[in-house]
């Protein structure tokens, strides 16, 4: 019986080459698509237009302005309802402590991680300085956005961190 003993195989400068090639080709495969995945998941947006958010900047501190020398106080409450509904509501007094009236609203259930989840609400009257909206929101951390008006005109604005459970 006779063995043959096998040669080890040579590494060729050609060899060297296409495994250098192909890792390069590998690692920029992968990297291209998580940069897809990452892009077309999450825009990383906050405001449309930088620009014009800082052009509002002086017109959003007077209103703030005007807001505070209204002395209201604006107490809100977000939770389910027996269906399941996420249900805001809100009560506006002013600074000697009486229903304000004649105000409508919007909220917006804003997503911490992106602007495709946002849930926008309605809010209508529910009584003397109480308004109301339900909207069908998932559980977890949002950001509540208040808008208040009287007249047509925005009076009051809130952001608040908010849980729903």
């Amino acid at each position: 019986m006779t063995t043959t003993a096998k040669k080890p195989r040579e590494l060729t400068g050609r060899a060297v080459l296409f495994w250098l090639v192909g890792f390069f080709v590998f690692v920029f495969g992968v990297n291209g698509v998580l940069v897809k995945a990452a892009t077309s998941t999450f825009a990383g947006l906050e405001t449309g237009s930088s620009y014009k958010a800082g052009l509002q900047f002086k017109q959003e501190m007077q209103s703030a302005e005007r807001q505070a020398g209204l002395h209201w106080r604006v107490d809100g409450k977000l939770a389910r309802d027996a269906a399941g509904q996420a249900v805001i509501d809100i009560a506006v007094r002013d600074d000697k402590g009486l229903a304000v009236a004649g105000l409508t609203g919007s909220a917006r259930l804003a997503h911490p991680a992106t602007s495709r989840l946002d849930h926008d609400v309605a809010l209508e009257a529910a009584g003397a300085g109480a308004l109301r909206g339900v909207t069908a929101a998932p559980a977890g951390q949002w950001e509540l956005i208040l808008d208040i008006e009287r007249g047509g005109e925005r009076v009051f604005r809130s952001r608040s961190r908010v849980t729903l459970k």
